[in-house]
């Protein structure tokens, strides 16, 4: 893949600073004023990413023509909301860091078989994605003191982002470990975590940062696409349950669903390329059918579908 064209490459502009100030303005003034401060800024973001913007509509393009009720068209108008949603995003995790959220806040699916597992003493994984907003899951682990939540992340500011997290709410249960790739280390840390009863959380839906990253297609809202075989090689080697994990804004609440997806995920050596490749599409038809359900509120500005020869 084209290091230029690879999601990584792109300039997040949810930097440390940047998510610093922001929660300052929202712990003092609120969610309206915050608001005035995101909208000019996402509008203007969207006024200058082209790329951005032609990845969002053809997004949504493909979104329409499976999905014809959902009223979307792929036009300019639609890739607008698209990006006001991402600002609303930005206020709704703000919203989670602060401790704004609580349980009243929150919906569940599937919540009481997680918590099932969790007390057996053995912890799981969680597949999330950039669908929705992993954040609200803060709210999870500040609710009983049992649960711990490590989420692996990419971004180098991992350490900071903890410490901000711990300035809002010092007991929190949430912890972000930065990891470009998973190596014998990181996965012995894993292991003793989920033999500990924690919850480990890692994105599926984004190929890894390394140079030549280990990925599978998978047909995903009608052409393919490439999904990273690391969150699933790593389910595999910790030898734990995974759920697939979506968090949806969805009638002015947060909507956290929990989705048993493997009691065990094992890729016999004889037909383990294939294996692979059909976990990796049952995941892919999952996020499909979340998409599907608020697709305004997946946030993956590049093109997802630029699928070349590995």
């Amino acid at each position: 893949m084209n290091k230029s064209s690879h999601w990584s490459a792109m300039g997040e502009w949810s930097v440390i600073w940047g998510m610093r100030f922001l929660l300052r303005v929202y712990l003092l003034f609120g969610r309206t004023v915050l608001q005035c401060f995101l909208y000019p800024v996402v509008s203007y973001y969207w006024l200058a990413n082209k790329p951005g913007r032609a990845a969002s509509r053809a997004y949504l393009k493909r979104v329409a023509a499976l999905s014809p009720a959902s009223g979307l068209h792929g036009n300019l108008r639609d890739s607008y909301r698209h990006f006001i949603s991402f600002a609303n995003a930005i206020i709704d995790k703000l919203a989670a860091w602060s401790g704004a959220l609580s349980l009243s806040d929150v919906d569940y699916h599937g919540r009481d078989s997680l918590l099932a597992q969790i007390r057996t003493g053995k912890g799981a994984i969680l597949l999330g994605s950039h669908l929705g907003n992993l954040e609200v899951c803060r709210v999870l682990a500040d609710m009983d003191e049992a649960v711990r939540i490590n989420v692996l992340v990419h971004t180098k500011h991992a350490e900071k982002f903890n410490d901000l997290l711990k300035q809002t709410n010092r007991n929190s249960g949430l912890n972000l470990i930065q990891v470009t790739e998973v190596s014998a280390a990181t996965s012995m840390m894993l292991s003793d975590k989920i033999d500990n009863g924690e919850l480990v959380v890692i994105t599926a839906d984004r190929t890894p940062v390394s140079p030549n990253p280990r990925v599978s297609r998978a047909k995903f809202l009608g052409a393919d696409a490439l999904f990273p075989q690391g969150p699933f090689i790593l389910a595999s080697l910790l030898k734990c349950p995974v759920y697939a994990l979506f968090c949806l804004k969805q009638n002015g609440k947060q909507v956290i669903y929990f989705e048993r997806f493997s009691d065990l995920l094992t890729f016999p050596r004889k037909n383990r390329e294939q294996a692979l490749q059909q976990t990796v599409q049952r995941y892919a038809e999952r996020l499909e059918h979340y998409c599907l359900m608020e697709p305004l509120q997946w946030f993956n500005f590049f093109d997802f579908w630029q699928v070349n020869e590995q």
